[in-house]
């Protein structure tokens, strides 16, 4: 690989990072067209790496291409999350057990130590980065890398919807959340591999008919 190639790619990930965040924290909503000629001036980047980090960022289901006309922030109306969410209710308990095995006592202490912090937490920002943090900890011992690709695609697709959702939740729904994150941490430090798995269906499965009971948040949004 050349310099200029290597830089280029260098380029491509920063751009591709800066953007991830922007999408992922709330600041660029779905549907939001990204215009690359925005981009570029904002992070001093030619266009080249602005259109790679814009294909990096649709591998990772966080943006949508179109032929000719641009870039906007992966969108997805309710029965479109229901069906990732179905999705994730089947992949995300078959990548807990394949982790469950290869798990050390400190990545558990490390899972106890994130759910702790949830619980102490009243930021809604906060709550989903410590949220995706132990979710996705807790797969970090499946080696099936076809599978994790899949998990954090759909965990990508459901951001926004998710931080939606966390601001109309009250309190008991916030301590339902804990408990099932209890239940699951408590299985993976059994081994239980069936009971983690059921944990955690329930735990994707709830969320999902949480989600349809308000359909508010998936209003149509214009983007320009």
């Amino acid at each position: 690989m050349s310099e200029k190639a290597a830089a280029s790619g260098v380029a491509s990930q920063r751009v591709a990072e800066h953007l991830r965040n922007m999408i992922l924290s709330g600041e660029l909503a779905p549907g939001a067209r990204i215009r690359q000629e925005d981009v570029a001036a904002r992070l001093g980047a030619s266009r080249l790496p602005v259109r790679e980090a814009l294909r990096i960022l649709a591998a990772e289901g966080l943006a949508v291409l179109k032929s000719n006309t641009g870039a906007w922030v992966s969108k997805l109306d309710l029965n479109e999350c229901e069906g990732v969410y179905k999705i994730r209710e089947r992949i995300e308990p078959l990548a807990l057990a394949e982790s469950i095995p290869n798990l050390t006592p400190e990545d558990i202490a490390h899972l106890e130590r994130l759910q702790a912090e949830i619980e102490d937490n009243t930021d809604v920002d906060r709550f989903l980065r410590l949220d995706r943090e132990l979710h996705l900890a807790t797969y970090a011992g499946c080696h099936n890398r076809e599978l994790t690709s899949m998990v954090h695609r759909f965990w990508n697709t459901t951001q926004h919807y998710r931080r939606a959702y966390a601001r109309v939740i009250d309190s008991a729904g916030q301590q339902l959340i804990n408990f099932e994150h209890r239940l699951i941490i408590e299985a993976v430090k059994r081994a239980d591999t069936v009971d983690a798995e059921r944990f955690l269906t329930g735990h994707i499965r709830r969320t999902r008919l949480e989600l349809a009971k308000h359909p508010e948040l998936f209003a149509e949004d214009e983007h320009d």
